[in-house]
Formats: structure tokens, sequence, C-alpha cells
């Protein structure tokens, strides 16, 4: 279904189902067209400050680059950043997460020599990058 669709379909859901008011949890949020994981933890991390990851490809590829969450899906390696990231700083982290993926941890020309967390990474070929 195309996304134009999506829209018009998950406005009359929140409008029929949930009395115009967007749903405070998962369940409820994934009832809705187009809302899968990802954004139902975007709504509840953004809009509720609830302690949820929206792992996207930035994320993923930063979880298993650095080590900080090694998984070969997405599920796993929001499972494990929700576990390793204190409660306090997670409603941001995927934020900064994202942004060190967008701009520092690129995926074809991560700029290594401006990394913040070099000397911790566990990106294999990081010394190659060390110019850029």
């Amino acid at each position: 279904m195309p996304k134009q669709k999506n829209v018009i379909k998950t406005c009359r859901d929140l409008i029929e189902k949930f009395d115009s008011t967007v749903p405070n949890n998962r369940k409820d949020l994934e009832s809705l067209a187009g809302v899968g994981r990802k954004t139902a933890n975007v709504v509840l991390n953004t809009a509720f400050g609830q302690p949820t990851m929206a792992v996207d490809t930035h994320i993923f590829r930063v979880g298993n680059r650095t080590g900080l969450a090694t998984g070969k899906t997405v599920l796993i390696v929001e499972k494990k950043l929700v576990e390793r990231i204190p409660e306090d700083f997670i409603v941001d982290a995927h934020h900064y997460l994202i942004l060190h993926g967008r701009y520092t941890c690129q995926a074809r020309t991560p700029k290594c020599g401006a990394c913040p967390v070099y000397e911790e990474c566990m990106f294999k070929d990081k010394a190659a990058f060390l110019e850029l």
C-alpha cells in the first residue's frame, strides 16, 4: 500500500479507534497502517519518553562496528542497546547514535580519524579510514 494511503488510514484509525489520541503502547501503535516496530519505537521514545531504541540502518551499523551492540538483526541490536544503555540516557541515545552513523561512522567512507570512540571501536577496517 502506498504511503499516502497508509497515512490516510492511520488518521482514520486514530480518530475512530483511539478517539483522536496517539496510543502510548507498542501493540496499538503497530496496529496502525504502515507502523512497524521502528516507527513505534520512535513514537514511544520521542513523544512519550519511553526507554526504547529505534534501530535504523545507521544505528545498526554503529552498534555492530563499535561493538556497542552486535547482532545480525535489528531486533537483536535493539535489545542489546536497551539493556546496555542506562535508562537516564536512552531517551536521547538513539538521536546521538543516528547522528554518529550519519556523519562520522558512515557506511562507505567512515571518518574514523574524527571519531570520538576510535580507541574503543571494534571496526576491523578502521585504520584504512584514519585520514578521512
